[in-house]
């Protein structure tokens, strides 16, 4: 039986007094790998946001990883994101810390105490992402996609049951973005996480098809549902 991670019924999305998306209703299951599309100001990041709790819910139902999107307060937004793992297009790494380190960053930031643990954990994720042999490298010594596999390292270090990818692929070139897809999607299948990728590049989802869901006029459309 499927295992429900994300759950939107009747939801209407506000930034601030403007409303940018209604009427939506979203499912995801765990394992599951699924493209968010749309034009820039369709309300992709808005929809993502909502997810991850930096956007209150407007209207309407929502569950993420168990959380009521509808009772979230500044105590469990936190305990929300440690069930998800997040990738945005710029990599956001701490510059002045080896790759190892900017891991052990993220496992002290979510209440990590264990040394020995801890750092089993970061190769266990280093090497799922094929930068085992990078731990001791500064980020600058690092290419474009070399960077984004350690974020996406970071991302899964608490082994989340929901990955947000926000355009991860918008600063690569496409030989390295099919790189990055391809590794999250085999990363959904072996960690049995949930992937929500959010992409304008339509090419990827002709070479690597999957689920879509579309932002379009205030709205989102599912291509699954459609073919029911």
């Amino acid at each position: 039986m499927s295992q429900l991670i994300v759950r939107l019924k009747e939801a209407s999305i506000f930034q601030e007094d403007k409303l940018i998306l209604e009427q939506v209703n979203l499912r995801l299951n765990k394992s599951e790998f699924t493209y968010l599309i749309g034009k820039t100001g369709s309300g992709k990041s808005s929809l993502l946001k909502t997810i991850y709790g930096a956007l209150p819910l407007g209207k309407g139902q929502g569950e993420v990883a168990g959380f009521d999107l509808t009772k979230l307060n500044r105590r469990s937004i936190p305990l929300l994101r440690r069930k998800l793992g997040i990738v945005f297009q710029d990599f956001m790494l701490l510059m002045d810390r080896t790759v190892e380190n900017n891991l052990l960053f993220a496992l002290k930031a979510t209440g990590w105490k264990d040394k020995k643990a801890m750092v089993s954990r970061v190769e266990e994720a280093l090497t799922q992402v094929g930068m085992a042999s990078h731990m001791r490298k500064m980020p600058h010594q690092l290419s474009g996609g070399e960077q984004q596999r350690v974020v996406i390292a970071r991302a899964i270090i608490n082994r989340p049951e929901l990955l947000i990818a926000d355009e991860p692929t918008g600063n690569l070139d496409p030989e390295t973005s099919d790189d990055i897809l391809l590794l999250l999607r085999k990363l959904s299948k072996e960690n049995e996480t949930a992937v929500l990728f959010a992409t304008h590049d339509y090419r990827m989802l002709e070479n690597f098809p999957a689920r879509i869901v579309r932002c379009l006029n205030g709205r989102i459309f599912d291509d699954q549902e459609l073919e029911m």
